[in-house]
């Protein structure tokens, strides 16, 4: 092999990871090379105006999106780099890559499995290279950093989409809807024996068919096979507790993430997590044994994991209850053979507390609990159709970039519908991600006739995108737009009062309208506390009166044709 078809890490010290520019080169001179295995291209622009990139291999040279679409051909999708610092998978990628094209043999396993892959999604965080980041990381010597150019965590930005490197994933995923992902990244956590460790899409919150394939055949496939391949794996390594000797559970990966957001699309999710303290030789070259273990599961099965997507999609449209948010099984509990090393609790050097610490010449092996079953926490009925506003233009492209069918209203009038109003919301103190995330809310399911205009939009189930839209729209679902911030402007009222003139209306209002007198006597004996307090009595009056009532306050402006 031509040293110039060499990567970065094989021609340093194995400790070493490319850069943006020398990863585009490369993949650019194998493309100019091998012209009928690889198709390179642009596909977007981040945020902070740098080029992204995608790739297509294909065994018999054919790279035409459309006749792919057309022949039904089966799509593995590799994701690298999502968190730069993290970097193993970009240049197994790389290595992965230059391989299909100087090895016929290897190439000709695609059988006709495309690859796809995005080589870096984080360009801007990957150019934001240092060596100090990453504190509790042994290796490489120098790398990106997990934020890009807005400082958001990527892998924390797919539903609400707000740079512009996501809003080109959501347009790009959606266009190629992959069968198979799995999106590379480096773990934190607690000190074990494993190089690798892997998240999958959770089988009870996929559901459907895909439950006992992902439970009965993935899982132990893939398993077996990276045992072959000298690298043993165990489920992520999340702890009930602290350490993993009381045992482990599934992370549930919520739309927010890759994997969580691929499963709204059906498509099978890993995010495989190699060790932080492992050194980067052997989480590179355990990588690259799970990206290939997990192709050559989807060449001999494609047609399985095909079939069984189009079974979900076309169910979608008869479903009658959506779950929106899950929670663990407690009362199933699964075992798992663990290899970890002795926790150990020890004064500290630096201050009056015991500190945790790992001692790996005390390795034990033994059967911990795993919580690998998840149950629906919140349930919703299905409506017919969502009825969106055509002001609401955020979540109207968002739709958009998912491909979902939307028809829009024709004629103004009034309709019927189904409208949630919203008691009460806790939200974050602090912001994560950029926003005051909603964390718990209470609704009031209501029917009113609301006014339509022309232009808006409805947004029938009755598609393969359904999952999507119920996920997004419905304010409950784990991240729901509504969590993410989009709709908080009907929580404020845009009319208020002034004390002076409202004490002589409150009066009259209380004679007006018995069902506020009722409430008000009820509020009274309830807050006793609040009787000196004139805002806080005249506010009980003016929010729950009907005189003053401003009908967009506090109703989720999203409605539901049932």
């Amino acid at each position: 092999m031509n040293d110039d078809l060499l990567t970065p890490y094989e021609r340093g010290n194995k400790n070493q990871t490319t850069s943006w520019e020398a990863c585009i080169d490369f993949y650019q001179l194998l493309q100019r090379r091998y012209p009928g295995v690889l198709r390179f291209f642009e596909i977007g622009t981040s945020d902070s105006g740098v080029t992204m990139h995608a790739g297509v291999v294909s065994a018999d040279g054919v790279f035409d999106f459309d006749e792919i679409k057309r022949a039904r051909r089966p799509v593995f999708f590799n994701n690298n780099g999502i968190h730069p610092g993290e970097p193993e998978g970009i240049d197994a990628c790389m290595a992965l890559v230059r391989d299909f094209c100087v090895d016929p043999a290897l190439l000709a396993s695609l059988k006709n499995v495309v690859f796809l892959f995005i080589p870096i999604y984080n360009v801007d965080g990957c150019l934001n290279r240092n060596d100090s980041s990453r504190v509790n990381q042994l290796g490489p010597e120098s790398f990106g950093f997990r934020g890009n150019a807005l400082h958001l965590d990527l892998n924390r930005d797919f539903i609400k989409c707000d740079s512009l490197s996501a809003q080109v994933f959501n347009r790009f995923f959606s266009r190629w809807d992959p069968d198979m992902m799995v999106d590379t990244h480096t773990s934190n956590g607690a000190d074990y024996s494993y190089t690798m460790t892997v998240i999958q899409t959770q089988a009870d919150k996929i559901g459907g068919e895909f439950n006992h394939f992902i439970r009965d055949t993935l899982l132990p496939t893939i398993s077996a096979g990276m045992i072959a391949r000298g690298w043993p794996t165990c489920p992520y390594v999340n702890p009930v507790k602290v350490t993993p000797d009381d045992g482990i559970e599934d992370f549930l990966e919520v739309p927010r993430f890759s994997t969580g957001y691929a499963a709204l699309n059906y498509t099978i999710g890993f995010m495989p997590e190699t060790h932080m303290l492992k050194p980067y030789e052997d989480r590179y070259d355990s990588m690259r044994a799970f990206v290939q273990e997990v192709l050559t599961f989807t060449v001999a099965h494609a047609a399985q994991i095909q079939a069984m997507r189009a079974i979900a999609k076309d169910a979608a449209a008869g479903v009658k209850t959506w779950p929106v948010s899950w929670k663990v099984d407690r009362s199933k509990v699964s075992k798992f053979k663990f290899k970890g090393f002795a926790a150990v609790h020890s004064p500290s050097k630096l201050g009056n507390y015991t500190r945790l610490s790992y001692d790996r010449n005390q390795p034990w092996e033994k059967e911990i609990d795993y919580f690998d079953h998840f149950v629906p926490d919140i349930q919703v009925s299905a409506p017919k159709a969502y009825l969106v506003p055509q002001q609401w233009r955020d979540v109207i492209q968002r739709l958009e970039w998912n491909q979902v069918k939307m028809e829009r209203v024709t004629e103004s009038g009034q309709r019927t519908v189904q409208s949630y109003h919203i008691r009460s919301v806790q939200s974050r103190v602090t912001p994560y991600e950029g926003h005051m995330f909603h964390d718990a809310l209470e609704l009031e399911a209501r029917t009113e006739t609301v006014a339509v205009k022309a232009g808006d939009y409805l947004v029938s189930l009755n598609q393969p995108k359904a999952r999507y839209a119920v996920e997004t729209l419905e304010p409950q679902a784990h991240d729901s737009f509504f969590r993410w911030g989009f709709f908080n402007s009907v929580l404020e009222r845009k009319e208020g009062f002034s004390d002076y003139v409202f004490e002589d209306t409150a009066l009259e209002l209380l004679e007006a309208e018995p069902e506020l007198k009722t409430a008000f006597v009820q509020w009274k004996a309830e807050n006793p506390q609040l009787l000196s307090d004139q805002h806080a009595v005249l506010t009980f009056i003016y929010t729950n009166c009907k005189r003053y009532r401003e009908p967009e306050w506090r109703r989720y402006p999203i409605f539901r044709i049932v």
